[in-house]
């Protein structure tokens, strides 16, 4: 009685470790479910980790982020201006970082590209928030620098 148990809890513990898992990523699966709508852009300057000002972008025009399962993406109205940026987009080992080649001329005309190393800050079901800027972890107390915060919503129809 006990190696016929003993087998067969064998074959059930081979059977359940055997089938095939999907490897599903949940930080793709958030990504690509919608669009995401710009909700706020601050500017947040420092010295050190004292923050010396921050600055709110205001924009009339509905700016959203798409990321398609394909790994492309667009930005549309990027910058308050009627375009449509396209580029790739993937995610660092870290699964922290979003690196995207989305470029748009700066105000001087010089290439831009604000997501080629965005860390996540937060990302749920219905927000995005990304730093870009000076995001280094070490920093001395004499250091300046310039965060930007983007903070999107999720958009969930797949039509805007």
């Amino acid at each position: 009685m006990r190696y016929p148990l003993i087998a067969v809890l064998a074959l059930v513990f081979f059977v359940i470790n055997s089938c095939k898992r999907d490897n599903t990523d949940n930080i793709s699966v958030l990504l690509t479910s919608g669009y995401w709508q710009l909700g706020s852009l601050t500017r947040l300057d420092y010295l050190g980790s004292t923050p010396l000002a921050d600055t709110t972008y205001v924009c009339d025009s509905v700016q959203t982020f798409t990321f398609n399962k394909d790994n492309t993406c667009t930005f549309e109205n990027f910058g308050c201006a009627a375009n449509v940026v396209t580029g790739k987009w993937s995610l660092s080992s870290t699964r922290t970082f979003l690196i995207s080649d989305l470029t748009e001329p700066d105000s001087t005309g010089k290439p831009y590209q604000p997501f080629i190393n965005a860390r996540i800050n937060n990302l749920g079901d219905y927000s995005l928030v990304l730093e870009t800027g000076d995001i280094q972890n070490y920093y001395d107390a004499t250091d300046r620098r310039t965060l930007y915060r983007w903070g999107f919503v999720r958009k969930r129809t797949s039509t805007k």
